[in-house]
């Protein structure tokens, strides 16, 4: 069975940090694409950031999140600065079997995800 563990939510000040971790089982993920979105409350799940022989971002995010995988342990990053009360949301994990990818902000490319980390930026 194929799944992916996402973690390292929680509370956090404006400013602050977090890293946020996503396992994968059931099959290697190592070349392939893997990619970060989020959803807040109310709205719908939208494209943060994704990593397939490079990396690739949303603007929203650009300069203060880093993607990044150790394909030694299946597992991909998601280090998060200078977080913003916008950025509260659920952060899901999600990986494609699909080389061939020509938008990587669109859910449907992705075959697998996980059950979400709820981040919460507040003061």
């Amino acid at each position: 069975q194929i799944k992916l563990v996402e973690s390292g939510g929680g509370l956090v000040q404006p400013g602050g940090s977090l890293r946020l971790s996503c396992v994968a089982s059931g099959r290697t993920f190592n070349d392939y694409p893997m990619a970060w979105f989020r959803q807040a409350p109310g709205k719908e799940r939208e494209y943060v950031a994704a990593t397939f022989r490079g990396t690739f971002y949303t603007d929203s995010v650009k300069d203060r999140f880093t993607i990044s995988r150790d394909d030694d342990r299946n597992t991909v990053f998601l280090h998060m600065n200078n977080l913003k009360p916008e950025d509260t949301a659920v952060y899901y994990c999600a990986a494609s079997t699909n080389w061939f990818i020509l938008d990587y902000s669109l859910r449907r490319n992705y075959e697998y995800w996980g059950q979400g980390t709820l981040v919460t930026v507040s003061s």
